[in-house]
């Protein structure tokens, strides 16, 4: 939901300052919850501004620049190491201890990735018997292989 406009705040504030009406009696009067105007009232008298506050974002990094840059390397140098194994060396070189699924986001927004290559040469499939042999459940020929 979006915050009620600064226009919308600064008519409340002008209303309880005229009437001197009760905080329920301007959520009824305006059609809002009596917490906002508890809020609003609130703000207003300890900074003096009614703008709506920020809302939400996300939590900030568990790791600064520097530390980033200590990660990158020991990503490169340690390429086959599991996410377990980057945040045990991680620990080691910064002091800073950061979770397997926070390591697997960060390395996520690096763009590394960790799938092992398999530098053996593949299997050939076995389809199956065909379509008669299949029926009769007799084996009459070879297995059909796929590359």
């Amino acid at each position: 939901m979006r915050p009620y406009s600064v226009d919308f705040r600064q008519k409340i504030i002008d209303v309880w300052k005229k009437e001197k009406i009760s905080i329920r009696g301007l959520a009824q009067r305006f059609d809002v919850a009596k917490s906002f105007i508890q809020k609003l009232l609130k703000q207003h008298k300890e900074t003096g501004d009614i703008r709506p506050r920020p809302q939400g974002g996300s939590p900030p990094t568990k790791l600064n620049s520097e530390q980033l840059i200590i990660l990158i390397e020991i990503i490169e140098a340690n390429n086959d190491a599991t996410l377990e194994e980057l945040s045990d060396l991680l620990y080691e070189k910064t002091q800073v201890k950061v979770s397997r699924a926070t390591l697997g986001r960060l390395t996520q927004k690096l763009n590394y990735s960790f799938k092992k290559k398999h530098y053996t040469r593949r299997k050939k499939k076995v389809t199956g018997y065909s379509k008669k042999e299949w029926n009769t459940g007799q084996k009459f020929g070879k297995l059909r292989y796929q590359n």
